[in-house]
């Protein structure tokens, strides 16, 4: 974590450079295979945060979808806190398909009820991020 002017970093500090906006990484993403990838930045809204470690986080896309954002290595983590708060990402927009196991593990992880979770039967395809650095402006 380190503190600036402009927000606090978690994961490695970056320079701001052409920071997309939701609307513009959904493009990307409703053109990208399973297992294309995409370095970038971008701006958006932090929806829900691991209640356990703060190991992972989901934000808001457009038309009502969300992406899954984990750290890099695991080698940082995300306050608690920071629901509905503006973030950047710095890193990799992926698409992968999610197994029924790894659904199951995030939605314990988010508190979900057991009859949501049982709900949980095949995989699905998920819009990813894997984020070296995450800024939280001021």
């Amino acid at each position: 974590m380190k503190d600036t002017n402009s927000g606090v970093y978690y994961g490695e500090a970056f320079n701001l450079d052409t920071v997309f906006n939701e609307k513009m990484v959904w493009q990307k993403y409703t053109s990208m295979a399973i297992s294309d990838s995409l370095n970038v930045q971008f701006e958006t809204k932090v929806k829900e945060v691991c209640k356990v470690k703060g190991c992972w986080m989901i934000v808001e896309l457009p038309e009502g979808e969300q992406a899954m954002v984990r750290f890099k290595d695991y080698g940082f983590f995300m306050p608690s806190d920071i629901s509905e708060k503006q973030v950047v990402l710095n890193g990799f927009a992926f698409v992968e398909e999610m197994s029924v196991e790894d659904q199951i593990h995030y939605a314990k992880d988010a508190g979900k009820s057991a009859d949501e979770i049982s709900k949980i039967i095949a995989p699905k395809r998920t819009f990813s991020f894997e984020a070296s650095g995450v800024l939280v402006p001021n």
